[in-house]
């Protein structure tokens, strides 16, 4: 499946390269004509969500209902959008024991098979899958396999599943005090977890899993059991909630979450284009071009504790989605961000979000979904061109991607003023249109392009 499509996909790129298999597509000196080994007739995931946007769903604040089937009704304004994937943050049971707030948290699970009847039911569920999938959309839930709530079955009937201090007592982490830790040393904690992560693909059937702190206290050797029992089920695709190359070996997906906090710096002054630059390098060194990397610039953890948008970028917002959506990676959007959330949405607490969209960004971040759709060069991994970067200005960053005939030239400046580009590459020359503005601009590696404070480029030829 996934896990071992990796290493064909490198075998496939060496095979090309050494001229033992025919090669139709274009020489491309910056990816070295790497190409992926499933067409598009049999493609799988990592595949099928390359070129797509993931939308993270905050079901219990999405709408005044709080519910999965209130939800359901905004399926096709995020279908007429372009979203390809929904991750749904859990819909199981809550603990009540230890609960934080009225309401508790969704990562405080009492019955992983159990939905939240604050939510709906399992039909619910299931039909808003189905319709999901009816409208060509893909269906990931949020996986907890760190901890439960304290009042989780297995607390009283399987104590030898949680992690236990030398009193025999179980145990919590730092001020998580509404759950108790699991110890994935023990196999029947393993077997037990695998087992009702099972049920929702045969049940739900959903297209795969977003794991909540995946590597954290949780060996990697679990991950592989996990996977080779339920990816005979059906393709599916695994998200880690983690930062870390060996991830890869058992996931499609990792989360970037390095550049996440970096371009928040970058949007305080206290770091640069060029450190941009040098964090995607540095990546593509570690984990290579295969692995999707997770790239966003909110999510529900940043939202509720680090502050909205508009706190943490200011007017810089929509040159970093810009960034994130076209130079490297799969975006990710979170529930109501395409609206310009504006507040601290309550972690443990109804919460609405304000769908008045008052700066009217949602034609903007269709736009950038459609982009990606439609423009080969900014797909993720393999399927997607190797970004180059094209300027020398410290505070611009400029970068060209191509793929089988596709160019894409993004030109941001990540600074408060004035700049200019300062492009070097050459090839680049001519007359190009930006994809936002409609007007034309012309590249010279030896011209002067002024850009002012936040100004973001996208052309694509």
């Amino acid at each position: 499946m996934s896990r071992n499509l990796w290493c064909l996909l490198l075998i496939a790129g060496l095979l090309a390269s050494c001229g033992e298999g025919p090669d139709t597509t274009e020489t491309n000196d910056d990816d070295q004509n790497l190409q992926p080994a499933a067409t598009a007739t049999d493609a799988t995931f990592p595949e099928k969500i390359a070129a797509g946007t993931i939308y993270e769903v905050n079901i219990r604040q999405h709408t005044p209902e709080g519910t999965i089937n209130a939800f359901a009704e905004d399926l096709p304004r995020l279908q007429e959008m372009g979203i390809k994937m929904l991750w749904i943050m859990p819909v199981q049971t809550i603990g009540t024991k230890n609960r934080k707030g009225s309401l508790g948290s969704y990562y405080s699970i009492r019955d992983y098979r159990e939905v939240n009847p604050e939510f709906g039911n399992l039909d619910d569920f299931k039909s808003l899958v189905d319709k999901a999938h009816e409208l060509g959309m893909y269906v990931i839930l949020d996986w907890v396999p760190n901890h439960t709530a304290w009042d989780h079955p297995w607390i009283t009937e399987h104590k030898d599943y949680y992690a236990q201090n030398e009193a025999g007592e179980v145990i919590y982490e730092a001020d998580w005090t509404d759950i108790a830790l699991l110890d994935h040393t023990n196999p029947a904690t393993r077997a037990a977890m695998i087992d009702d992560m099972k049920y929702w693909v045969t049940e739900a059937d959903i297209d795969g899993f977003r794991c909540d702190h995946a590597g954290h206290e949780i060996p990697l050797y679990f991950w592989e059991e996990a996977t080779s029992v339920i990816d005979p089920l059906k393709d599916l695709f695994w998200l880690a909630e983690w930062d870390g190359a060996r991830m890869h070996l058992e996931f499609d997906a990792t989360y970037a979450w390095e550049l996440l906090h970096l371009t928040e710096d970058v949007a305080k002054g206290e770091h640069n284009a060029d450190d941009l630059d040098e964090w995607i390098r540095k990546d593509l060194q570690e984990y290579g071009q295969a692995p999707i990397r997770l790239t966003m610039i909110t999510n529900h953890d940043e939202n509720s504790w680090a502050g909205t948008l508009n706190e943490r970028y200011g007017e810089s917002q929509k040159a970093f989605a810009t960034f994130v959506f076209t130079a490297y990676g799969v975006p990710m959007l979170y529930s109501g961000q395409e609206a310009g959330l504006d507040k601290r949405l309550r972690f443990f607490e109804k919460d609405t979000i304000d769908w008045s969209d008052p700066n009217q960004l949602q034609p903007f971040y269709t736009q950038l979904v459609q982009f990606r759709l439609d423009n080969e060069a900014v797909w993720g991994g393999l399927y997607g061109g190797m970004p180059v970067r094209i300027n020398d200005n410290a505070n611009v960053y400029a970068f060209k991607r191509e793929k089988n005939g596709n160019t894409v030239i993004g030109i941001l400046n990540f600074s408060a003023t004035s700049q200019s580009a300062d492009l070097t590459d050459s090839s680049i020359n001519g007359t190009y249109t930006d994809y936002f503005t409609g007007e034309e601009y012309t590249l010279e590696s030896d011209g002067s392009l002024e850009l002012g404070p936040w100004e973001y480029l996208l052309f694509a030829r």
